[in-house]
């Protein structure tokens, strides 16, 4: 069930009414009725990995009260690293496998010997990735003693299986949303009408922005050899932009589908083309899983405490490592790998922290400067993305070495000039709300009260305009 879908526009009113005016005074009941969605929602992908979700949920519920009730240390150890190596072995058998067994018999072949690779014919569950490290990140908190165990089976259920953010994210934590998931939750208009606007943002920016934005990436990456070098850099650049609103528009959808339900969910994203260095980029994007990896894998690396030795080994360590998170491929790890070395000279010379307020806060227009530094950071991220974007590395090399022939320097051959002046409004939208938590937050609201919904309203018939096959998000894959 997508979000952009028919079934998924009758089937959240439903539940919504269902919630706040048959479970209203009782938030146990409420907390049912989500699980009840949740998996009726998943369900939807494929019932069978229902079950997968639930064997998923239950040992981690499990094993985090066996290690509060532990009785020795080795004990704890034990119950600890059973969640962790079933988790990962999980994970790594149905996204990894296949991966590991094709890069052995290729590098076996090399030496001259002949291997045949025993592959498993499965499909990948969607949103493994997500909630497994759900899973994850509660078992550790409760090992390293930051929270205690949650006692009620349902109410852990909903903070794995939260629909919403269910299949891509935002990676939760059990100390930011099972606090929330144990409150009574009192219907509030003014979030109701938050959490549609944010909705319709995410909407416009999946159908309008990103599902446009693909066909003209798709149509330009998977004929790459036969396209002119400006050509290439207009695909990366439309793939640029069909990524990030792709993934920033579901999770605008999941943040305000939750805030419908009284729930707030972290946010993921904070304008990240606006940043002034690589650093800054991965602070604002997708930030659940960067400060994941933060906290459960680069400080217990040792962080940034060492030597300037550990602090690069660890840099490199979490992107890579980041990189392969998103897929089976080796494309991915050199996409990390390309990340790693354009943070580099931030991380040498101190400056990873320079950056940390919003551009030209305050201001029309950014400085020289500003600007400058905004443009290299987009262009060293757009460069980066032909890795992750292409089918193979001799691919995104290819891709590359067409950008730059003789042919950079002529006309591309594909320019749709409708696309390209949406893609300038939504640019100067999000510029204009990049201090709030999404661009539509406040911007229109002091506007004469027609004109803000002539706004709405246009930005209702663009959705509907330009809706036609849905088209699954991006990090469903992953």
């Amino acid at each position: 069930m997508l979000f952009n879908s028919l079934n998924f526009a009758l089937f959240l009113p439903i539940v919504f009414c269902v919630y706040w005016f048959l479970a209203k005074k009782n938030y146990k009941t409420q907390n049912a009725l989500l699980l009840i969605s949740s998996y009726f929602f998943y369900a939807c992908w494929d019932w069978r990995f229902v079950f997968l979700l639930i064997f998923s949920t239950a040992l981690d519920y499990f094993t985090g009260i066996k290690m509060s009730e532990a009785q020795t240390k080795q004990r704890r150890q034990f119950w600890f690293w059973l969640s962790i190596s079933v988790n990962i072995g999980l994970l790594g058998i149905f996204k990894y496998y296949n991966f590991f067994a094709h890069s052995f018999a290729s590098g076996i072949s090399n030496l001259g010997f002949q291997v045949n690779p025993w592959t498993l014919k499965v499909i990948l569950p969607i949103g493994i990735s997500f909630y497994t490290f759900h899973g994850l990140s509660y078992v550790i908190d409760i090992y390293k003693d930051r929270i205690k165990p949650e006692k009620n089976f349902i109410d852990y259920s909903v903070f794995v299986s939260f629909f919403p953010l269910l299949v891509a994210g935002p990676i939760e934590r059990a100390t930011h949303l099972l606090p929330q998931i144990k409150r009574e939750r009192v219907f509030d208009s003014s979030k109701t009408v938050d959490g549609l606007r944010q909705i319709l943002w995410g909407l416009f920016k999946k159908v309008v922005i990103a599902d446009q934005c693909a066909f003209y990436a798709d149509m330009i990456f998977n004929n790459s050899s036969e396209y002119s070098g400006s050509t290439l850099v207009l695909g990366a650049v439309f793939f640029s932009f069909q990524i990030y609103c792709d993934f920033s528009g579901y999770s605008d959808i999941a943040l305000g589908t939750a805030r419908l339900f009284g729930i707030e969910l972290l946010k993921n994203f904070a304008f990240p083309y606006f940043s002034r260095d690589i650093a800054e980029f991965w602070r604002r994007w997708h930030i659940s899983l960067s400060s994941w990896f933060r906290d459960y894998l680069y400080i217990p690396l040792g962080g940034s405490k060492g030597g300037m030795w550990t602090k690069i080994r660890n840099t490199f360590i979490i992107f890579i490592v980041s990189g392969f998170w998103h897929g089976a491929n080796w494309t991915f790890i050199a996409w990390g790998f390309l990340n790693a070395l354009f943070i580099m000279p931030s991380i040498v010379f101190k400056t990873n922290r320079k950056n940390l307020d919003t551009i030209a806060r305050g201001l029309v227009l950014p400085n020289i400067r500003e600007l400058f530094a905004m443009i290299t950071t987009f262009s060293l991220t757009v460069f980066a993305w032909i890795f992750f974007r292409a089918e193979s590395l001799g691919h995104a090399l290819s891709f590359i070495a067409g950008i730059f022939s003789r042919s950079l320097f002529t006309a591309p051959s594909v320019a749709p000039k409708d696309l390209l002046l949406l893609i300038a409004i939504f640019v100067l939208v999000e510029w204009i709300g990049r201090e709030q938590n999404y661009a539509l937050e406040k911007v229109g609201l002091q506007w004469f009260k027609p004109v803000r919904w002539v706004a709405y309203y246009a930005i209702v018939f663009m959705i509907f305009y330009f809706a036609g096959k849905e088209q699954q998000f991006i990090y469903f894959q992953f």
